[in-house]
Parts: C-alpha cells; structure tokens; sequence
C-alpha cells in the first residue's frame, strides 16, 4: 500500500526557505508549525512559526527534509492544502492554496470556510 499524502503538502521551493530560516536560527531542532486562528478579514489566519516540540494532538510530518507539525484543531480548516513560497518584484512570503476555503482576504493570509 502506498504512503497517504500528507494532510497539508509544503512545496519544494517553501521547504528550500525554511530550511534557509531554521539555518539562521541555528537550531536544527526546529519545526514549522502551521495553524489556523480566528480573525482576519475573511474569519480565519492562518499561523505559521518554529517550535522545537508540538503541541497535544499535532500531527507531524517530514516533507523534502523539513519537519511539519499541524495543529489539530486545525486539520479541518487546512486537510489538503498546499503551501508555497512566491517571490516577485513586490516582495516574497508564503503563500497557502486551500480547497476548503469559499473565500481569501486580498493579502491571503485569511480565509472563510
């Protein structure tokens, strides 16, 4: 039987940029941890930081040699999302593509289910 996919797949080139960050923190115990808070202009933010450990009910995973943890709570709102790291002439950031989601803020660090 195959391996499931991860519930939330990190893009090679977003996982290149944490690898980059955790390096600069000097702690290669980190982990990116994703998210999801109430507020927003849409109802929900997404949250994304290191933590050396998770928290009750995370889920972890290891993707292109980054390991990832996600909130439990979470899970619902993210199941099947992707998260990648666009750069442009504007700026760069991580950017999240979510199927559950009905609709985004203008800035795409929110979200409404």
């Amino acid at each position: 039987m195959a391996d499931a996919p991860p519930p939330v797949v990190l893009t090679e080139r977003a996982a290149d940029r944490l690898k980059t960050l955790i390096a600069r923190e000097g702690n290669d115990n980190l982990k990116f941890r994703v998210s999801v808070s109430g507020g927003g202009c849409s109802g929900f933010s997404y949250g994304f930081d290191f933590a050396e450990t998770g928290e009750p009910g995370d889920l972890e995973t290891e993707q292109h040699g980054v390991k990832v943890l996600i909130d439990g709570m979470a899970m619902m709102y993210v199941l099947g999302a992707e998260i990648d790291y666009k750069e442009s002439l504007v700026g760069a950031a991580f950017s999240v593509s979510n199927p559950n989601a009905s609709s985004h803020c203008g800035c795409g660090s929110s979200f409404s289910i």
